[in-house]
C-alpha cells in the first residue's frame, strides 16, 4: 500500500511500470467515483435514468484526464475524501435526510389526512341522507292523523274547503346536497394533492441546489487548503511531524519538543485543543436542532396514522340511531262535540251529537352515519425503515462532528505526502519558531 501511495503522489512517474500503475490506480478511482455519482443522481437527487448515466461518465471520463495528467488536481481530489467529513460532508448527508423524510413521511401524513376527510365526508353524505329521508315520517305521520280527523267529521254533511290534512313541502331529492358535498371533496382533495407536489418539488429541487453547492464547495475548499499550504508557511503549522522531530535531533535540539506549547500537538494523536472540543460541541448542538424537528415530523406522521386509523374504526362500528315520532290525541269517556242548535237550524241538519274517537300512533325511524358504500382509503401506518435510515445518517453525522479534526489533520498529511520538499520547509519556520521562543522564554 505504501508503495502504491507512493506512485500515486510523485508529481511524475519514474519508469513506464510506475505510469501503468497510475493509470490503473485513477482507472479504479474514476470507476467507482462514476458508480456511486451515478447513484447519487438516481436514487437520491431522482434524476432521470439516462441523464445520470451521461453525467457519470462524463465525469468518470473527465476526472481520469485531470487526476492522470495534473499532480495538484490529484492532491486536491484525494483531500476531498477526508474533507467529506468535515462541515460540507454533514450539509450532504443532512440534505439527504431531508429528502428521505420529505418523500417518504409527507405524502404518507397528507393520505392519513386524506383518509379522516373521507370518513367526515362519509359521515355527513349519510346522515344527511337519513335526515331528508326522516321528513317523509312526518308527512305520512301528518296524513294519518288528518285521516283519523276527517273520519271524526265524515257524518256531518257540511262543506269542507280543505281536507283536514297538513301538508309538508319535502326535499325528495338530495342530489344538490351531494352535489355541493362531492363539490367540496374534490377541492380539499385538489388542494392537499397541490400542497404536496409544491413541497415535494420544492425540496427537491433545494436539495439539488444543496447538493449542487456543496459538491462545488468540496472542490474550493480543498484547493483554497491546497493554495494556503504551499503559499503559507504559517498556515496549519502546529503539529510535530516525524520531519520535525528529526530536525530536532539532529541540531540537538530535542529539548524543544519535550515540553511544547498547548497549542502544538502530534498529528497522530486522539488530543484535542480546547478550540476543537468547543467547535465539535457547537456543531453536534446543531445537528440535535435538525434532529429534532425531524423526530417532530415523524411524531406527526404517527399522531396522523393513529387519528386517521381511530377515526375508520369508530365510523365502521356506528349504530344506528332509532328515531321515534309518537302521536296520541286522547279525549276522556263519554264526552262529545255537541253542534249548536241555531246553527244546525240554520245549516237545516238534524240536532246530534258526535263521539271523540281516541288516536295514537308511534312511526319508527333510523338514522344511519356510516355505510359500507363509502369510499374510505385505509390508513398507512409509517414506515418503519424511513426511521431506521435516518437514525444511521444522523449517527454518521454525530461521529462526523468530533472527527471533523482528524479529518482536517489528514488532509494535511495528504498535501504534505505530495509536496514533501515543501512539508520539509514547513518544519524548518516551525522549528525556528520554537527556537526563538525558546530563547525569548
Amino acid at each position: 500500500v505504501a508503495d502504491l501511495w507512493l506512485v500515486y503522489s510523485k508529481p511524475v512517474p519514474a519508469n513506464s511500470r510506475e505510469l501503468w500503475t497510475l493509470f490503473l490506480q485513477c482507472s479504479c478511482i474514476t470507476v467507482v467515483i462514476g458508480g456511486l455519482f451515478h447513484n447519487w443522481m438516481f436514487a437520491s437527487l431522482e434524476y432521470s435514468w439516462h441523464l445520470s448515466v451521461a453525467m457519470a461518465v462524463s465525469l468518470s471520463l473527465l476526472l481520469l484526464l485531470t487526476i492522470f495528467l495534473v499532480h495538484p488536481a490529484r492532491c486536491v481530489f484525494s483531500m476531498i475524501m477526508p474533507t467529506l467529513g468535515t462541515k460540507q460532508g454533514r450539509k450532504l448527508l443532512l440534505s439527504t435526510c431531508i429528502m428521505i423524510v420529505v418523500v417518504n413521511v409527507t405524502p404518507n401524513i397528507i393520505r392519513n389526512i386524506k383518509a379522516i376527510l373521507q370518513v367526515i365526508k362519509c359521515i355527513c353524505k349519510n346522515s344527511s341522507e337519513s335526515l331528508l329521508n326522516s321528513t317523509a315520517l312526518l308527512d305520512t305521520a301528518s296524513w294519518e292523523f288528518g285521516d283519523a280527523i276527517q273520519e271524526t267529521v265524515h257524518s256531518i254533511n257540511i262543506h269542507r274547503p280543505m281536507n283536514g290534512h297538513f301538508r309538508f313541502s319535502l326535499l325528495k331529492n338530495g342530489s344538490l346536497i351531494y352535489q355541493q358535498m362531492h363539490l367540496a371533496g374534490e377541492k380539499i382533495g385538489k388542494d392537499f394533492l397541490a400542497v404536496e407536489v409544491l413541497v415535494k418539488d420544492s425540496v427537491r429541487v433545494g436539495n439539488k441546489l444543496v447538493a449542487g453547492f456543496s459538491m462545488l464547495y468540496l472542490c474550493f475548499e480543498s484547493t483554497w487548503y491546497l493554495k494556503n499550504y504551499l503559499t503559507n508557511l504559517r498556515f496549519d503549522n502546529f503539529y510535530i511531524t516525524k520531519k520535525l522531530e528529526r530536525l530536532a535531533v539532529d541540531r540537538n535540539a530535542a529539548h524543544l519538543l519535550v515540553g511544547p506549547s498547548k497549542n502544538l500537538i502530534r498529528p497522530t494523536g486522539l488530543k484535542l485543543s480546547r478550540e476543537e472540543v468547543i467547535q465539535c460541541l457547537v456543531q453536534a448542538m446543531l445537528l440535535t436542532v435538525a434532529l429534532m424537528l425531524m423526530l417532530v415530523v415523524a411524531a406527526m406522521d404517527h399522531l396522523a396514522f393513529s387519528v386517521a386509523d381511530t377515526a375508520v374504526r369508530k365510523a365502521a362500528q356506528f349504530s344506528v340511531v332509532p328515531v321515534a315520532l309518537s302521536i296520541k290525541y286522547s279525549v276522556s269517556a263519554g264526552a262529545k262535540i255537541g253542534i249548536l242548535p241555531p246553527l244546525l237550524k240554520l245549516l237545516q241538519l238534524p240536532d246530534k251529537e258526535l263521539p271523540l274517537q281516541d288516536f295514537e300512533r308511534s312511526y319508527q325511524h333510523y338514522l344511519t352515519f356510516s355505510s359500507a358504500h363509502c369510499r374510505i382509503n385505509p390508513p398507512t401506518p409509517p414506515n418503519p425503515s424511513v426511521l431506521l435510515v435516518v437514525g444511521l445518517l444522523f449517527c454518521i453525522l454525530y461521529a462526523n462532528a468530533f472527527l471533523e479534526t482528524y479529518a482536517h489533520r489528514l488532509c494535511r498529511k495528504i498535501a504534505g505526502s505530495f509536496f514533501e520538499s515543501w512539508e520539509e520547509k514547513r518544519a524548518l519556520y516551525l522549528y525556528k519558531k520554537l527556537s526563538r521562543k525558546y530563547k525569548e522564554g
